[in-house]
């Protein structure tokens, strides 16, 4: 099994063009590919496109690329679409994590947007939802009773039109989603979550909507294998740290050469 992620090479630049006296942001990504089963870094592109995946892929031996069953990726479609061309028999599973980022994200949109709404403002510390922010993004299961009271008591005083109620049960409904063990009951959960959507009516959880539809048989994939990229972003960790202790790289060479040999050392280790 493999794991694709990106992470930052170094930090955001800008540049002139001399002619026009424009200034272009420059974003340098590397994405990063590990052996799930190993959890040693096979290998770092630049960018966080197809075509370096793609371009990395073609490089490996057609028995190789055969023999690797399953993908976990974020919901990247250019990360999706260069394994659709090199690897088309291999399933491809999207990372639990990135797929509750997004609702989480969905539901603070919501928040934010509810409160310029109601209060003409921005969220303040005395606005129980603002104060609570980080209480609606964590899992209903996992609060105890005195977290489901405060929970009850935000929907309660700061929560007059229900949208804010509405968005938080989307996004728990997402959550029961990811967790069921099997494709039937994914697919019954599936359709609870449509209704969740409907009733809700908001552009933020139509959007989540829309992704989940278009990533279904990658969540599928993810519910009956459970691959995800925790150890890519275990890696990227380490990376993190090799860039500490460097005081940062200018040889993107240098860099990726780092990267492999200390994996494969830890690997061997």
């Amino acid at each position: 099994m493999l794991g694709i992620d990106e992470h930052r090479f170094r930090s955001v630049r800008f540049f002139k063009d001399p002619g026009t006296g424009t200034w272009t942001r420059y974003e340098p990504w590397m994405t990063t590919i590990v052996d799930l089963d190993t959890g040693q870094v096979l290998g770092i592109v630049d960018g966080r496109d197809s075509t370096g995946v793609g371009d990395w892929l073609f490089k490996r031996p057609l028995e190789w690329r055969l023999g690797v069953q399953v993908v976990a990726i974020d919901p990247s479609a250019a990360f999706r679409r260069a394994l659709r061309m090199w690897l088309p028999r291999t399933a491809v599973s999207v990372d639990h994590f990135h797929l509750i980022q997004l609702a989480n994200q969905a539901l603070t949109e919501v928040r934010q947007r509810l409160s310029q709404q109601v209060r003409g403002r921005r969220g303040r510390a005395a606005d129980p939802a603002w104060a609570n922010r980080r209480l609606l993004l964590r899992a209903g299961s996992d609060l105890s009773a005195a977290g489901l009271d405060r929970l009850a008591g935000v929907f309660a005083t700061d929560d007059p039109t229900g949208k804010l109620q509405a968005a938080w049960e989307v996004k728990e409904q997402l959550r029961l989603v990811l967790r069921t063990g099997s494709l039937e009951g994914a697919a019954a959960a599936k359709q609870k979550l449509h209704g969740y959507v409907q009733a809700a009516a908001m552009p933020e959880t139509n959007r989540l909507w829309r992704t989940v539809n278009r990533w279904w048989k990658e969540i599928e994939v993810l519910i009956v294998t459970g691959a995800t990229t925790a150890k890519v972003e275990a890696n990227n960790t380490t990376i993190k740290n090799i860039k500490r202790k460097g005081r940062g790289y200018r040889n993107p060479w240098n860099y990726q050469s780092r990267i492999l040999m200390a994996s494969a050392a830890k690997t061997t280790a």
